[in-house]
């Protein structure tokens, strides 16, 4: 998928660096926001402040070496993330970052490591934020079938009709009115509560 069509996400790029923001604002150029931050402590009120679907640190940072950080930031939120670390630490780091999921690179990066990288992060963000989404839906239904189930039992009981005619009669109601059968449950709820 092109990186163009990512619009309307958020890149938080974690780096002292302004040739290294420069590699990743390129690759990071259909996102909607992209915030530079110069410290893991300013970055830290950023993810307090706000949800990035893409997190890159450029380790290290002149406050704090940046691991902390993106293990802390891999554990509250799901956001992807890419630690760009020293050549002498990285292996250190990589065992203490790949099952939380966090993408772990090597300096000196290969010219293009960082476009892979990122382009990569994007695709498993994408997937993340389709599984969010069918998530949310499934949830949605849930709370509809609970509903219906529970208009159903009030009808069973307070109109004395049988399971199958208060299912017949909730989606008449919602045929009749073009309304949902989520919306025609809540009538009979609030009507019966």
């Amino acid at each position: 998928m092109p990186v163009n069509e990512y619009i309307g996400r958020s890149v938080l790029i974690v780096s002292s660096s302004e040739r290294f923001d420069m590699l990743v604002k390129k690759t990071a150029r259909g996102f909607e926001t992209i915030d530079i931050r110069r410290s893991i402590a300013i970055a830290r009120r950023c993810v307090l402040e706000r949800d990035y679907d893409l997190i890159v640190v450029n380790c290290p940072m002149p406050d704090e070496m940046g691991v902390e950080f993106a293990l802390d930031v891999a554990e509250k939120t799901s956001a992807s993330l890419l630690l760009v670390v020293p050549a002498e630490i990285y292996n250190d780091v990589l065992e203490q970052v790949t099952d939380l999921g966090i993408l772990a690179i090597s300096k000196p990066v290969p010219s293009g490591r960082i476009d892979q990288a990122i382009r990569y992060l994007i695709s498993v963000q994408n997937k993340v934020h389709k599984l969010i989404v069918k998530n949310r839906k499934l949830e949605e239904k849930m709370e509809e079938l609970r509903l219906v189930s529970k208009a159903k039992i009030i009808l069973v009981e307070k109109k004395g009709m049988t399971e199958d005619e208060a299912h017949s009669f909730i989606g008449r109601q919602a045929m009749n009115s073009g309304a949902t059968r989520r919306t025609v449950a809540e009538r009979i709820l609030d009507e019966y509560d």
